[in-house]
Formats: C-alpha cells, sequence, structure tokens
C-alpha cells in the first residue's frame, strides 16, 4: 500500500526556469496575447519587474513578443528550446570537466616530484657493463611480463652491440609476450652487417622500430616507474664502458617517456617496411633519368598517377625536391 505520493516537478522548473518565470508563462499561455500591462494584472504583479522577466523568456524562446504583445508559443517548441539551452549548458561544463582531467597528469606529476623531495625516494641504482643491462631488462620483464620498454639507440658501436650478441634474448621475449618494445634509432646504423636481419626477427616478433637521422642519446623507459639514463647524457654506452643509471623517480621516467614519444612521433619506418612498391619503381626510373611520361608508360599509370607518387616520396621522406628525394631514399636503402 502507498504511503504517500510527491508530486512531479514542474517540467519548466526543472528546465531552470523560476516559479515566478513559471508562473507567468502560464499566464502568457491562458492570455495567449497580451501587454506587459495585461499580464501585470492578471498575475496581480508590478509591471517593471515582471517587464524584466518576460524579457527573459523572450531571450529563452518561451514568449515570442511583437509590437509590445507577448504570445506564447507552443509548450513543445518552449520545452525544446529550454532543452536545447541545458544541453548547451551540460556540453560547456564537460569541455570544462576534460580540460581539468587533461591537466591532472601534469599535477600528479608535481605531487610526485614533492613527494620524492620531501622523502629523499629517488632510487638510483649504477650498472655497468653491457651483460648487466640487457639482463637487467629481461629480469624486469620476467617480474612484471609483458614490460612496455621503450629505448633510444644513437650510435653504431651499441646497435652492433646489440646485433651480434643481445637481439636473440629481446627478440625471445618480445616473440614470448615478456616485452613490448618499441625503438628509435639512428638511421646511419642500418649499414652495419646483419642488423637488418635481426631487426627483421625483432618486428616479426611484435616489436616496433623507427629512424631518425640523429638521436640525441641513448636512453631507455621500462614500464611505468624505471628509466635508464647513461652515465654521460649525449654519449654513448660503450665509451662509458655501459655504466649507465636505472632511476626509479617518477618525474625522471614521466620526462624521458614525453621526450621518447616526441621523437617517436618524427621518425620514420624501416625502410624496407611499410614503402609503397609503386613509389620505388618511380623513383628509381626517374634516378635512372627516365622523364614522367616514359616512366607512366612503363609502369602502365597515367603521369597524374607518376607525380602523385612524387608527392608521396617528397613527403614521406621529407624532401623538398624530386632530388632530395631520391638522394633520401638511396641513402635509406629504398634503391637497392
Amino acid at each position: 500500500m502507498r504511503t504517500g505520493t510527491h508530486p512531479l516537478p514542474d517540467p519548466l522548473e526543472t528546465l531552470g526556469l523560476t516559479p515566478a518565470q513559471t508562473a507567468l508563462y502560464n499566464a502568457v499561455l491562458r492570455l495567449h496575447r497580451a501587454t506587459c500591462a495585461e499580464l501585470a494584472e492578471a498575475t496581480d504583479r508590478s509591471p517593471e519587474p515582471l517587464g524584466h522577466e518576460l524579457a527573459t523568456l523572450v531571450r529563452l524562446g518561451v514568449v515570442d513578443e511583437q509590437g509590445g504583445e507577448y504570445l506564447a508559443r507552443h509548450p513543445a517548441a518552449a520545452l525544446g528550446r529550454l532543452i536545447a539551452e541545458r544541453l548547451d549548458l551540460l556540453a560547456a561544463e564537460s569541455r570544462r570537466i576534460d580540460t581539468v582531467l587533461g591537466s591532472i597528469r601534469g599535477l600528479i606529476h608535481q605531487y610526485d616530484a614533492g613527494r620524492d623531495y620531501q622523502t629523499g625516494h629517488f632510487s638510483v641504482d649504477l650498472v655497468s657493463g653491457a651483460d648487466e643491462l640487457y639482463e637487467s631488462v629481461i629480469g624486469m620483464a620476467v617480474q612484471t611480463p609483458p614490460l612496455e620498454l621503450l629505448s633510444a639507440m644513437p650510435d653504431q658501436r651499441t646497435m652492433s652491440d646489440f646485433a651480434h650478441r643481445y637481439a636473440d634474448q629481446w627478440i625471445g621475449a618480445q616473440r614470448t609476450g615478456l616485452l613490448s618494445c618499441r625503438v628509435v634509432m639512428a638511421v646511419h646504423t642500418l649499414e652495419i652487417p646483419g642488423l637488418r636481419d635481426k631487426l627483421d626477427q625483432f618486428t616479426r616478433a611484435g616489436a616496433q622500430v623507427r629512424t631518425l637521422d640523429a638521436v640525441p642519446s641513448w636512453f631507455l623507459v621500462a614500464g611505468g616507474d624505471t628509466a635508464g639514463m647513461p652515465a654521460q647524457w649525449g654519449g654513448t654506452l660503450p665509451e662509458n664502458a655501459y655504466n649507465f643509471h636505472l632511476v626509479r623517480a617518477t618525474i625522471v621516467v614521466a620526462a624521458l617517456r614525453s621526450l621518447f614519444e616526441e621523437l617517436w612521433a618524427r621518425a620514420a619506418p624501416l625502410p624496407w617496411t611499410h614503402r609503397d612498391d609503386g613509389v620505388v619503381r618511380v623513383l628509381r626510373l626517374a634516378g635512372q633519368g627516365v622523364p614522367d611520361e616514359m616512366i607512366a608508360r612503363q609502369l602502365g599509370i597515367s603521369v597524374r598517377t607518376v607525380r602523385a607518387r612524387f608527392a608521396d616520396a617528397m613527403a614521406e621522406l621529407g624532401a623538398q625536391t624530386r632530388f632530395q628525394a631520391g638522394v633520401e631514399a638511396a641513402r635509406r636503402g629504398w634503391l637497392s
């Protein structure tokens, strides 16, 4: 048995109108067309404040004003206008909330940095030797698989050591789900004998590798709480006898992760992957001095397609001219 009932809220008040504005709108509905003075008399109110509320109802779109007279809009139209305005307000509030949420990462970083400063908790382990470096990575991966590993490798010696001594460990760890790797490497290191085969195995196992003309320093990020930093920023690992630091400070890890993502966004895929063979054929023929019309006939495509492929190649290679595109494509091994 129901012990009590609650009246349903007035829809206009639910959508933001005050009780006085709701009563005024109902008066306009009853009279359908009336002046401010007539409405003041009908509602037993003073004309001046009533005029301000009528102006608000007109602005909200629930009442129309024509030649000093006020006309009620159909209730469905009036509610629709109020609902639309409320939705606009909710959308604006949602955008403000998104902005706040977007800034929370920076606030968290500041909090973590302050906490670390107050507690003195900056865990730094000095590691020495290439074996220790690669075994440390595998050890962390075994403890928390899959370990997201971000690595920047700037020099030939480091890449050569990786290819000839340690790549198989990382390939196996990537293949078995212990590691999830992304690597940015200097493009000139692709000349190292045997490196291409190891990188092919690495990427087939699921790793992602990109190249840059220059990588500022060696470093790595392992998961969300550990970073590897060289003994000398900008130097190579081998010239410092593979001495480096494993740092467990949130602010340092976050900074190196941001740096890696910036490098990753600028880097290019490995030259023998993700490229359009049609583009390569056009570049190869152009490098032999064949004009556009002849390239089109040889490849069975239109001249417009030839020129579009040139544009694609220039964009991907960061070249301003066809000549620059050919030189860069050759340097990256596209034309071999």
